[in-house]
């Protein structure tokens, strides 16, 4: 990576002076980061600005005018067509500029700074019955500006249309740093001093517009979802001079939009989804044109290559409720009326059985069931990234749409084009609107496979044309089809375009190289990076680290506040290199050496590293299966290997072996932690915190005591005491041992073994290693080889059931994983079928362990427990913060607790103090107590031995537990 040019040092500088605390970023990693976006390019840039409002804009726009400086615009970062990258100054306008200024509900409008999220808009309106129609599938991370700069549409496109049927009004920043407004009848200077500036711009406009209208009326607007190229044909006469809406979809090219002034509109009280199965992707488009007669507010399709991948990663659960089929198309009706909802269900089931082409009809009148058929759909960008079997698909023509009526013929005809150029794709998209999304299987890393993407390319663009569509249906054209946009209009539009160019931005600062004068399509797509072996298995990568953080193609549902788990740690600073995005673009940029010698070291991946709190969610959470808990592991593996390491890699990362020799003399050890010395001198001599107090270490007495409860041998499973169990709470152990004891659950104590974890999570694997070998020898042991392994603690099942087998790599470690079950699943798989669960109290939180969230997802507590009573059950969706090691490390503690008040927290505040609180997790426990003293939260074996003794004590009684606290 070359250094910074000396303008854009001079532009820090005088900012410097003249905004002071406005950030302008020129380090290493943060210009690595943005060098993505979600396509297949990368161009780095020379600075990231993260500006706080209007006037931090203009005065960066001025200076970069000043001195030439070219400047990229960028919202959320998830560009599919390369528009959010270049090498000048990537303005990231999402950090600060992201607030819901106004909503004036009698007009139904809403004005919002560009970097507003679309999901925080619908919340801001909601309580107005208002929301913003366009909805694509990125709605959680999607930016308005973003949406703004390539017309997004988005799954009720049917209804709602394109987001440019939507905008009044734009607040923009000009080429120069002249401020105006732009509206449905023109532009205005926001300071009078910049009058003149603006009529001469104005003028420019209208003239061009003279000079051109016929064929602006017979090549612009031809289609519903024609966003290729600029949208001139909002300036004709007969539009009105539509300014502001002319802008949409001009990719930051032209005008820089700091706010915007929407239209809303009424949110429906209800939807009817229904699923209809087809043969053939094919064969469901030729039903779209008979849908659209009943006026549906989405028509979306997929082919069975999203389905068979949800399938494999997230089990058949995810999928079981789509009808029977190899294709289907989502239809949804919008409305207020239940009856009219329900006849035009009807309507439709009749039509589409009577074309003879559905397979099954389904409809999907569940809440729950419905979300999650829209998850299969919405994921699909992610989950046709990597299909099942390894295979990598790229973006490059996934966006092209025709007029519905021709969508069946493109596709056959699109599918031959596949097959001729030696390609597959996976096929989804706005069938309702004839527009396309397909990922290739394109080999973009070696000069030959680009000259392959670039052959194919080429073609797609001449078929789409000739079934009178458009390359870009909704993503914009970007990188990837800037170049083709001669193939589908005239030389004399072209030079319009050219000339509107040159009317905005004539110096051409504003995200050069996209609609005029492009790169070429196969330009800045890197190779691929020189292998890096991995100690962690990394099966579905070939044991690749580069391959593995290669997962990540942008998507940026880690950006997200809302839905998940993941990233917890981006969720409390909101800075890209805390996301699991940033890490991923960092440690792809390492493994190539693209940046050395500025990363060469790897300093750059530890800081982006530093607050990731292998917490796994990103592993399940991540569309495309990015694992950065295990990646974290590996690169601290193998930079710190021959080298010291920080200090809690010792203190912390050898706890198992310090609870060993604690156990003797723990009076001593708790009697230290509690003095206030000891406390302020833990930072210094073992690298952790004096913000919180020590958990209180177990005595030798209280573990054999707790262990005697437990029989040696004649189990029917195992009882898998971990160390953190043995050396914080063993009272745990006796509490399973009655609960198991009392649901028919034969239990003997397993061996005295380790599951890793905190080996693991420092990157000591090599020591993990070691210990794992010795856990699966004496798990294995010839007696009690085949019996379920139940484990208490949730990070050591999943150490045990997801890291062993990667780490160890052979069959007897794929068989204790295989045996690995929680407390939760062994009471539903092992327990006597005649066992009756104790009526539990109808009110309670939970707080699930990330990991537990992210290796056991098929199975959920939160389900158990309200199928056996507690039916007011709330769930802490988020990382408690604390993550083992994490919360105790010296310089994570405000981290952690801003973690947990992202959801564990808010829940616990929420709820009364006479609520069961439960926490299977070590960790959860911890933090739950540390920062709400008052409340006492319970492992599931607690909750239930107290519920089983009360029963007991009164078996002819009905339980008095229900809705009253349990200890």
């Amino acid at each position: 990576m070359t250094s910074p040019s000396p303008a854009v040092l001079d532009l820090v500088t005088s900012l410097s002076r003249s905004r002071p605390g406005l950030e302008i970023d020129v380090s290493s990693l943060t210009r690595a980061q943005f060098a993505y976006d979600a396509s297949n390019y990368r161009l780095t840039p020379q600075a990231v600005a993260h500006p706080r409002d209007v006037d931090d804009v203009v005065a960066i726009v001025r200076q970069a005018h000043r001195l030439k400086l070219p400047i990229t615009t960028r919202g959320s970062g998830t560009s599919m067509a390369g528009n959010a990258v270049g090498t000048g100054l990537v303005l990231n306008l999402a950090r600060h500029m992201n607030r819901v200024l106004r909503v004036d509900d009698d007009a139904r409008t809403a004005t919002v700074e560009a970097g507003v999220v679309l999901d925080s808009l619908q919340e801001v309106v909601r309580p107005y019955g208002l929301m913003f129609g366009p909805d694509p599938s990125s709605h959680s991370r999607a930016t308005l500006g973003g949406m703004i700069g390539n017309d997004a549409c988005g799954n009720h496109s049917v209804a709602y249309g394109r987001t440019g049927d939507h905008v009044l009004e734009l607040d923009l920043v000009l080429a120069d740093g002249v401020r105006v407004r732009a509206d449905s009848t023109g532009i205005t200077a926001v300071d009078p001093a910049d009058e003149q500036r603006v009529r001469v711009l104005e003028r420019g406009l209208r003239e061009l517009i003279q000079s051109h209208l016929a064929v602006l009326r017979t090549e612009l607007d031809r289609v519903p979802r024609q966003v290729s190229g600029y949208h001139l044909h909002q300036l004709l006469p007969e539009r009105g001079f539509d300014v502001a809406r002319s802008l949409v979809g001009s990719e930051g090219t032209l005008a820089i939009v700091v706010a915007a002034t929407v239209q809303l509109v009424s949110r429906p009280s209800l939807n009817g989804l229904t699923v209809i199965g087809y043969d053939d992707i094919a064969a469901a488009a030729e039903d779209v044109p008979t849908i659209l007669e009943l006026k549906p507010a989405a028509v979306e399709g997929m082919d069975q290559a999203i389905v068979e991948t949800m399938r494999a990663r997230r089990g058949e659960a995810a999928v079981g409720q789509m009808p029977e089929g190899n294709a289907w198309l989502y239809v949804e009706f919008l409305e207020d009326d239940p009856d009219l909802i329900a006849h035009k269900v009807a309507q439709l089931k009749d039509r589409v059985r009577a074309e003879g082409r559905a397979r099954e009809v389904r409809w999907v009148t569940s809440g729950p069931e419905r979300a999650a058929i829209w998850r299969v759909r919405e994921d699909g960008a992610g989950l046709s990234a990597i299909g099942p079997g390894g295979i990598r698909t790229w973006p490059g023509w996934e966006d092209a749409a025709v007029a519905p009526d021709r969508l069946a013929s493109y596709l056959r005809d699109f599918r031959n084009l596949l097959q001729a150029h030696g390609f597959d794709g996976v096929l989804y998209g706005h069938f309702g609107a004839g527009c396309i999304h397909v990922r290739i299987n394109f080999t973009t890393d070696t000069a030959a496979g680009r000259d392959a993407m670039r052959s194919f390319v080429v073609a797609a663009a001449e078929l789409v044309t000739s079934h009178g569509g458009t390359l870009s249906g909704e993503h914009g054209d970007g990188r990837s089809r800037s170049e083709l946009l001669p193939l589908m209009y005239t030389p004399t539009v072209m030079s319009a375009f050219a000339q509107l160019k040159t009317i905005w931005d004539p110096d051409g600062m504003l995200n050069p190289g996209v609609l005029i004068n492009p790169d070429a399509l196969s330009a800045n797509i890197p190779s691929a990076p020189p292998a890096l072996p991995a100690t962690f298995a990394l099966v579905d990568d070939d044991g690749d680290l580069a391959k593995a953080a290669g997962r990540c193609i942008g998507i940026g549902r880690c950006i997200a506040d809302t839905g998940g788990v993941m990233c917890p740690s981006y969720r409390a600073t909101h800075d890209e290199k805390d996301s699991t995005r940033g890490r991923a673009r960092a440690l792809q940029s390492w493994a190539a050496r693209a940046d050395t010698p500025d990363t060469a070291d790897g300093a750059d991946i530890l800081r982006t590293l530093d607050l990731c709190l292998s917490c796994k969610a990103c592993s399940t959470d991540c569309p495309t299966g990015t694992d950065m808990a295990t990646y974290k592991s590996e690169f601290l593996h193998q930079h710190y290997r021959g080298q010291m390491r920080p200090l809690t890699h010792y203190t912390l990362g050898w706890l198992p072996t310090a609870l060993r020799a604690t156990r003797w003399i723990a009076p001593v050890v708790n009697a230290m932690l509690s003095s206030r010395w000891v406390v302020r001198a833990l930072p210094r001599l073992a690298g952790i915190t004096s913000e919180r107090r020590m958990p209180r270490f177990a005595s030798s007495r209280s573990i054999s005591r707790e262990l005697a409860q437990v029989p040696r041998s004649g189990g029917r499973a195992l009882l898998f005491v971990d160390s953190f169990t043995r050396g914080f709470r063993p009272e745990l152990v006796g509490s399973a041992q009655r609960v198991l004891a009392a649901a028919g659950v034969q239990v003997e104590l397993a061996p005295d073994v380790c599951c890793g974890l905190t080996w693991i999570t420092t990157g000591q694997l090599g020591v993990a290693r070691r210990v794992l070998r010795r856990t699966v020898r004496l798990l294995n042991r010839p007696a009690a080889s085949s019996l379920p392994i139940i484990v208490l603690e949730p990070s050591c099942a999943s150490a045990l059931a997801h890291d062993l087998p990667a780490l160890l790599q052979h069959d007897d470690a794929r068989a204790v994983a295989g045996r690995v079950l929680t407390f939760d699943q062994a009471l539903h798989t092992l327990a006597d079928p005649e066992w009756e669960y104790p009526e539990l109290p109808e009110n309670g939180t939970l707080q699930t362990h990330c990991h537990e969230y992210a290796t056991f997802r098929s199975h959920k507590q939160s389900d158990s427990l309200r199928g056996h009573g507690m039916t007011n059950l709330q769930e802490a969706t988020g990382c408690c913060g604390l993550a083992g090691n994490f919360g105790f490390e010296a310089d994570h503690y405000s981290t952690s607790v801003a973690v947990a008040g992202q959801a564990l927290l808010p829940a616990l505040d929420r709820s009364s103090e006479s609520d069961v609180v439960l926490a299977d997790g070590f960790s959860c426990a911890t933090q739950i107590s540390q920062l709400r003293p008052d409340r006492k939260p319970l492992h599931l074996a607690q909750l239930l031995d107290a519920l089983l003794a009360e029963r007991s004590a009164a078996p002819d009684q009905q339980p008095e537990s229900q809705g009253r606290p349990v200890s």
